[in-house]
């Protein structure tokens, strides 16, 4: 696979990512950790049907136990530290200090072995990330003193989710089948989480438990193999610039859908945040071939 293909590949994960909103919302009133078990739970199911015919790929469990800690420790974590985030925090709030997470991707980046971080891989991030700004604001509502616990949370989930980005090209001989033991493992963490902090929802309609199951086969399943897959053997810089894309793709999908209204700053941040994706890849893009 060439570093191309597998970046290519990477972007799917960040248009399924655009989904999750709209998709959680047709989900109905399900609490977050409930909906994180039930979803993963699809999601490592997923994994798990691509190993018919593949007896080697179980094989891919048996890992060393940072390689645990790291797959476990960005799925988990990240999710648990975001929903936290959104318990204590407003949504626009947390969801900005969240979408840190691509420019420190893009940062972290420069850190690992063969990789060179060069000024338009900057330049790109820091005009998505100022599209990011400009697509939620308006929509925030200060900084009350109860909201603090859960803007530090959704500020180190950032960092869990970029650490674990960026971990996974140093674990590039960790096959993708691995994912799978990583989102089952998820699943069970996350119904633990549920068990002590939520009351149990179930879907209430056929629709939405076709939601369910979208979740977990797309945003919550095949995007954690396609991010794996593209970390691993893609342009690193390029997918975490490109990552800004996700808030702004999900704000269009929910316009779509009738449950937010286009303005004048959404299209700016459009603007901003294609231009910031265009510029970081530049190299892919402008490649001979």
């Amino acid at each position: 696979m060439t570093p191309r293909t597998a970046t290519l590949i990477g972007l799917t994960a960040i248009l399924m990512w655009s989904l999750l909103s709209v998709m959680t919302v047709a989900t109905g009133k399900i609490p977050a950790f409930q909906l994180a078990a039930m979803t993963f739970a699809i999601g490592g199911l997923v994994g798990l049907l691509t190993w018919i015919g593949r007896s080697e790929a179980a094989k891919s469990l048996k890992q060393p136990l940072v390689v645990w800690v790291v797959g476990v420790g960005g799925l988990f974590g990240y999710h648990a530290l975001y929903f936290l985030a959104l318990r204590f925090a407003p949504p626009a709030e947390a969801g900005l200090l969240n979408y840190l997470w691509p420019l420190l991707i893009v940062l972290f980046s420069s850190f690992l072995p063969g990789e060179r971080l060069a000024a338009h891989h900057i330049i790109g991030a820091v005009l998505g990330l100022v599209g990011t700004v400009l697509l939620f604001a308006g929509n925030t509502s200060g900084f009350a003193p109860g909201t603090v616990p859960g803007l530090i949370a959704a500020f180190i989930a950032a960092f869990v989710w970029a650490t674990y980005s960026v971990l996974s090209r140093r674990l590039k001989a960790v096959p993708t089948d691995a994912v799978a033991g990583f989102c089952l493992a998820t699943a069970v963490l996350a119904a633990l989480m549920h068990g002590l902090l939520e009351t149990t929802v179930w879907p209430e309609t056929g629709l939405q438990w076709l939601s369910v199951i979208a979740l977990g086969i797309g945003p919550v399943g095949a995007a954690f193999y396609a991010w794996d897959i593209g970390m691993k053997r893609g342009d690193i810089r390029v997918l975490g610039a490109a990552s800004y894309a996700t808030p702004l793709l999900s704000t269009g999908f929910l316009i779509a859908a009738g449950f937010a209204k286009a303005s004048a700053n959404i299209a700016l941040a459009a603007i901003l945040i294609a231009g910031g994706g265009l510029i970081a890849a530049k190299d892919m893009v402008l490649r001979k071939r």
